[in-house]
């Protein structure tokens, strides 16, 4: 199995970019997800704080999620400023 990279480091900054079509596929699906409940939770409009926390747990889970995948499939994150010229 072929360990690819999904996810580079970004040159200024900390965090990934999506370098495959797999990264943007997985950054895809993030957002139709969280779409698909934003308007899910609209729809199903019960009490605002309930649809607050549910929304704060949908995001930070799928956050979590995300942020996950980007580690195990990505380059090692470090802070940057500009590319390496070593």
């Amino acid at each position: 199995m072929e360990n690819k990279i999904w996810f580079k480091r970004k040159s200024y900054g900390w965090g990934w970019t999506p370098s495959t079509r797999e990264g943007w596929l997985v950054l895809l699906i993030y957002f139709v997800y969280l779409f698909f409940f934003w308007n899910l939770i609209q729809y199903f409009l019960i009490n605002t704080i309930i649809d607050l926390i549910i929304w704060s747990l949908v995001v930070l889970i799928s956050t979590g999620t995300f942020v996950f995948i980007c580690y195990k499939k990505g380059e090692k994150p470090k802070w940057q400023w500009g590319k390496d010229n070593s």
